[in-house]
């Protein structure tokens, strides 16, 4: 297989049609064609539905995975023998956004001034999206809510955070069963982990969970702030933005302490053998202790929290 036919078919892949892919590398829709179907001969397998849009067989998505990762090991490899020894390739980091708002500046500053000329590529998304794209090979490493059990991913435990209950206005107490029915929570979409803390909050008291959702941390901090509802959310999150919304915190209270409020954040690379350059150069800035490579993420691994 050849890695232009490979590139080809991952562009189809991210644009659903041929003829955008073909705009997205600058050729004619007819090169793309024949290189897709150059693929499907070679394998002896239909790679893509021709639908609207274009999406991939249950056989595309298993090359899409593999093609992803093929073609990131040859651009790093050729980028590091060309002379760009010094930049490392590039990293294409996850992240939940309140990580990414709160816990990754100062570290992806320490990445870029430890390797200036490593290109960082950086998504968020819910917890279940990242973790689909580690396994898709879009994704090199992630910040995500617990160690994932699965055997195909690996990790170590970074952050600790303590999850709040947020208001617009101070509470002498922690709400009842009949105010927590009464006010709606905001919350990202399904697959946040903190959304199913939500969820588990209220199921504990025995409340139906009126969830409105939110595309962003600013999102819901502002419609807290303007009394839409209640927001469950990391305490340094909050606390780094009380300045600007305005709102109030209070802590859960006994065994809600510890069942929904404590949560850890873990970074998490797939299980598969040869780091990148810039892999290992992220993994040297988090300062994780006892590794020396691939292996010691087996080793040092520890249970997931519940999340």
């Amino acid at each position: 297989m050849q890695l232009k036919s490979l590139r080809m078919f991952l562009a189809v892949c991210d644009s659903g049609s041929f003829g955008a892919a073909a705009q997205q590398l600058h050729t004619v829709q007819s090169n793309v064609t024949a290189h897709v179907k150059k693929l499907e001969d070679e394998a002896g397998v239909q790679l893509l539905e021709r639908s609207a849009p274009v999406h991939a067989t249950p056989a595309g998505r298993l090359l899409e995975q593999y093609a992803r990762r093929m073609l990131a090991d040859h651009d790093e490899a050729l980028a590091l023998l060309q002379g760009s020894a010094r930049a490392a390739g590039a990293l294409r980091i996850g992240s939940m956004e309140t990580t990414a708002a709160l816990r990754l500046p100062p570290l992806l500053a320490r990445l870029h001034q430890a390797r200036p000329g490593l290109d960082l590529e950086l998504r968020t998304a819910t917890t279940a999206e990242l973790l689909a794209d580690l396994l898709a090979g879009r994704l090199d490493c992630a910040f995500v809510s617990g160690m994932p059990p699965q055997s195909r991913l690996q990790g170590w435990k970074v952050f600790e955070e303590e999850l709040v209950l947020v208001t617009a206005f101070a509470l002498p107490r922690f709400p009842d069963a009949a105010q927590l029915s009464a006010v709606p929570f905001l919350a990202f979409r399904q697959g946040c982990s903190y959304r199913q803390r939500i969820e588990l909050l209220l199921a504990t008291r025995g409340v139906a969970a009126r969830i409105m959702e939110m595309g962003s941390l600013d999102a819901i901090l502002g419609c807290v702030a303007a009394g839409m509802g209640y927001g469950l959310l990391p305490r340094s999150v909050v606390q780094a933005q009380q300045h600007r919304f305005g709102v109030h915190i209070t802590a859960l209270p006994g065994a809600l302490a510890q069942e929904v409020a404590r949560v850890e954040t873990w970074f998490v690379v797939p299980a598969r053998q040869g780091w990148s350059p810039a892999l290992h150069a992220c993994v040297e800035v988090l300062g994780i202790e006892g590794v020396q490579g691939e292996e010691a993420l087996c080793v040092e691994a520890v249970p997931a929290a519940s999340a």
